[in-house]
C-alpha cells in the first residue's frame, strides 16, 4: 500500500483512474527524470525482465513530461520537489499507470553535489513510492553520460548548458568531476558564464574601461534595452541563470560576425570547458601517458548543440585533441532523461546479480 502522502491531490488520478485499486493499465515501468537549472524532464518507460540483454531501438517511450527549474540551489528545496513531483506524477498519469506499477526510478539532478543532497531527496522520494521501489539519485551528469553510452557508465560527459560540468567514471567504478559549482564559483564555460561576460562587455564598453563591440546594439535590441544604463536595471530585476544564459546565441552571432570581443568571451568558454574535461580525464587515468587511449566524451547542453558556424563544441574537441588523440565525442541520441531511465534499469539488473 503506498504511503499518505503531503501533496494528495497530485496523485487523486490514481484514485479516478482505477477507482482506488493497485496496478497499472500498462505492466510495470521505469521513470527516469532528467532536473536541471533550465527545465525538468520526466519519461515513463516499460519495465524489461532483468534477463533482457539491453532495451530496444527506439526505447519505447509511454510518457514525456516537461516542467521548469528543480535545481534546489536556484529555487529552494520545496518548489524544487513540488517539481519533481507534478513531473513524476503527469507522466505515470498519461501512460495511464501508477506508482504501484513502477520498479525503480532515477532522479538525475543538477545541484546533487554531495551524498547528504542524495539522502535528502532518497528520504522524501521514500515517502512518495511503494517499498517495492529501487529509488536512485545521481548528478545530472550521470543520466548525461548515460544517454551517450546507453547506459554504460564509462568515459566523460561534459555538459554545458545554462551551467556546465565535466563528469567521469571508469569501469571499476571510480568517479571524479570538475566545474559544476554555479557562476559565483567560476563556471566560465556555460552559457551563463558565456552570457555574464558579454553584459560585462557591454558595460564595461559604456563605460569607457572596455573595447567597442558588436555585442551592445546587439544585446539591447535583442532585450528591447534603448541603452546601455538601461541592462543594469534589466539585469538585477531578476538576475536567474537561464535569463541570462539566454544570451549566448546573441554572443554566436557577433562573433561570428567577426567581433573580436564576442570572439574572445568563446574562446576562453573553449578553454575552460576543454580544461574541465582534462582535469577528469587526468584523475581517472582515462588514457595512458601517451594520450592515445580511446575514451567516450558525450557532449551535452545547449551550448554545445546549437551553433552552426562558431562551432563551440567542435572547437573543445579540437582543443582537447591536442593532448588526448584518442578521445571520441558522442553526440546522444536519447535525451539525458531517457539515460535516466537506463540508469534505473542497469542499476537494476545488477541488483539482481548480487
Amino acid at each position: 500500500m503506498t504511503k499518505k502522502h503531503r501533496n494528495g491531490e497530485i496523485w487523486e488520478f490514481e484514485r479516478e483512474m482505477s477507482g482506488g485499486a493497485e496496478g497499472g493499465g500498462v505492466g510495470d515501468v521505469i521513470l527516469g527524470i532528467d532536473g536541471g537549472t533550465t527545465s525538468t524532464i520526466c519519461v515513463c518507460v516499460p519495465f524489461l525482465p532483468p534477463q533482457s540483454l539491453q532495451f530496444p531501438d527506439p526505447i519505447p517511450l509511454l510518457a514525456r513530461v516537461e516542467a521548469g527549474c528543480s535545481n534546489h540551489n536556484s529555487v529552494g528545496e520545496t518548489a524544487a520537489r513540488e517539481t519533481l513531483e507534478q513531473v513524476m506524477a503527469e507522466a505515470l498519469s498519461k501512460s495511464c499507470s501508477n506508482r504501484s506499477a513502477v520498479r525503480a526510478v532515477c532522479l538525475s539532478l543538477s545541484g546533487v553535489n554531495h551524498p547528504t543532497d542524495q539522502q535528502r531527496i532518497l528520504i522524501w522520494l521514500r515517502d512518495i513510492f511503494p517499498s517495492h521501489v529501487k529509488l536512485y539519485v545521481r548528478n545530472d551528469a550521470v543520466a548525461a553520460l548515460a544517454s551517450g553510452t546507453m547506459g554504460r557508465l564509462r568515459g566523460c560527459v561534459l555538459i554545458a548548458g545554462t551551467g556546465t560540468i565535466a563528469y567521469g567514471f571508469t569501469d571499476d567504478g571510480r568517479e571524479a568531476r570538475a566545474a559544476g559549482a554555479g557562476p559565483i564559483l567560476g563556471d566560465w564555460g556555460s552559457g551563463y558564464g558565456i552570457s555574464a561576460q558579454a553584459l560585462t562587455a557591454v558595460i564595461r564598453a559604456h563605460d569607457g574601461r572596455g573595447p567597442q563591440t558588436k555585442l551592445t546594439n546587439s544585446i539591447l535590441h535583442t532585450l528591447g534595452l534603448s541603452s546601455a544604463d538601461e541592462l543594469i536595471g534589466w539585469t538585477y530585476a531578476d538576475p536567474t541563470w537561464a535569463r541570462i544564459a539566454a544570451l549566448v546565441p546573441v554572443v554566436v552571432s557577433c562573433a561570428e560576425a567577426g567581433d573580436e570581443v564576442a570572439n574572445n568571451i568563446l574562446q576562453h568558454s573553449v578553454k575552460e570547458l576543454a580544461l574541465s574535461v582534462t582535469a577528469v580525464v587526468q584523475r581517472l587515468g582515462l588514457c595512458d601517458s601517451d594520450g592515445k587511449d580511446s575514451f567516450p566524451l558525450v557532449m551535452v547542453g545547449g551550448v554545445l548543440e546549437g551553433n552552426k558556424g562558431w562551432g563551440i563544441a567542435q572547437e573543445v574537441v579540437n582543443c582537447i585533441s591536442k593532448d588526448y588523440p584518442g578521445v571520441v565525442p558522442i553526440w546522444p541520441k536519447v535525451e539525458p532523461a531517457i539515460g535516466a531511465a537506463l540508469l534505473a534499469w542497469n542499476f537494476l539488473k545488477d541488483s539482481h546479480k548480487e
